[in-house]
């Protein structure tokens, strides 16, 4: 295996190329020309504009007006009479008849005009005035810098995007693999992407292999435990015929009490380590097949027929999922109704009663194994605690998920989501 590169790597080479691509892009356009305006105007153009009083329509940049009054110039710009006599010697005039304001006053009055200026020459009552034109918002120079601009963060997005993904990825992967663990199931932790990336994957792998192991052995120890126990009790329950016909009766009561929750306890086991291969089956037509047999069993059970859904799963265990589900929605609320649809690639099944709901704050802890809920919910009832229990090591092992909710209108309802095709 290759050594792996660190994730500081690539983020720094994105850095990296960010400040190239920048740069070059500004150097490109600094040596692209300065801004258009405002651009050297000779003097000589100045004069001729003022001796005519028109400018040639190849000359951009200045501009002709006549003024009535003496007051012009803009706040930047500063007289200077040795320019002032340098255009006014070019029309030829008197140069007490040429009158400028210049932003940049030069050294040497012949030399061409550098940024704005206004430039006046007497005329009868009035003034003939040129000027520098004002400068549009956006030129050629702008928006070639603005493209560019926009082309950089545009390669610097996708650049970004395209290492975060590269980043991102193994991570997710990662965290997916480590939400599919469960007793019996060890998905394969993905060690792609960098180097600390597969540091973790390694650091959760070994977590998940001792997590795993543990729940095991407990799992395995609380099988045997429910086993071994069936032989005591059996011979409890020889001593008991012994007994006077009323104490064995409720003795009797308390063994097949026992019985069954260890019956419960031996399922749960072997639920949670079920290896079972998945096959693709039609959920619509196990609900409605399930909703069948329980109502002949005299179970008060309706089903409303939804769409054809195919899963991929083990029909004996969702028989069981759903099974466990309308028992209690009997149990606790006189009667059960199951309907289904599909949306998003999931198949979403609900199963509703007309109980009293679940309680508030606790439906999550009810599916903790010998977790009973309140009133109506507990021991008396026959429960052992471990139905819900069962359903969600199921519906997890078919990668889908379970909730409990109280209807609005009153009763419980169980959503169960499952992977559909």
């Amino acid at each position: 295996m290759s050594k792996a590169r660190s994730i500081t790597v690539p983020i720094v080479l994105l850095v990296i190329a960010a400040a190239l691509i920048a740069t070059t892009v500004q150097f490109t356009a600094m040596f692209s020309g300065p801004p258009p305006w405002f651009r050297p105007t000779p003097i000589a153009r100045v004069a001729d504009a003022l001796r005519t009083g028109q400018v040639p329509e190849t000359v951009r940049g200045i501009e002709v007006a006549r003024i009535d009054e003496d007051r012009f110039g803009r706040s930047d710009e500063q007289p200077s009479a040795a320019r002032d006599a340098a255009i006014a010697a070019l029309i030829p005039a008197p140069a007490d008849e040429v009158q400028g304001f210049y932003q940049f006053p030069p050294h040497d009055p012949d030399s061409d005009l550098h940024g704005s200026f206004t430039v006046g020459r007497r005329a009868g009552d009035g003034w003939i005035i040129v000027s520098t034109a004002a400068p549009p918002t956006f030129t050629g120079w702008h928006l070639r810098r603005l493209a560019g601009m926009l082309l950089t963060l545009a390669v610097l997005s996708v650049l970004a995007w395209y290492v975060a993904r590269r980043i991102s990825r193994p991570i997710r992967e990662l965290a997916h693999a480590a939400t599919r663990a469960r007793l019996g199931a060890r998905p394969a932790i993905p060690r792609g992407g960098p180097r600390e990336v597969r540091e973790l994957a390694e650091a959760v792998e070994a977590m998940q292999d001792r997590i795993l192991q543990q729940a095991e052995g407990r799992t395995a120890m609380l099988a045997a435990i429910a086993h071994d126990l069936g032989t005591p009790l059996s011979r409890i329950a020889f001593w008991v015929e012994q007994l006077p016909e009323a104490a064995r009766d409720r003795a009797a009561a308390d063994i097949d009490e026992m019985r069954a929750m260890l019956g419960a306890v031996l399922r749960f086991t072997r639920d949670d380590r079920n290896q079972t291969q998945h096959a693709r089956l039609d959920l619509g037509s196990l609900i409605e097949s399930l909703g069948d047999d329980l109502a002949a069993a005299g179970m008060p059970v309706e089903v409303d027929f939804g769409p054809r859904v195919i899963v991929e799963g083990d029909p004996a265990a969702l028989r069981r999922l759903f099974t466990n589900l309308v028992e209690n929605a009997v149990r606790y609320g006189d009667r059960a109704r199951l309907c289904w649809s599909v949306s998003a690639n999931w198949a979403e099944v609900l199963v509703e009663d007309e109980g009293p709901g679940f309680p508030t704050g606790r439906a999550e802890a009810l599916f903790a194994p010998f977790v009973r809920g309140e009133a109506s919910r507990n021991r008396a009832t026959g429960g052992t605690g471990l139905g819900l229990a069962i359903v969600r090591s199921i519906a997890e092992a078919h990668g889908g998920e379970v909730a409990l909710e109280t209807r609005a209108a009153g009763g419980g309802r169980v959503r169960v989501r499952l992977p559909a095709e």
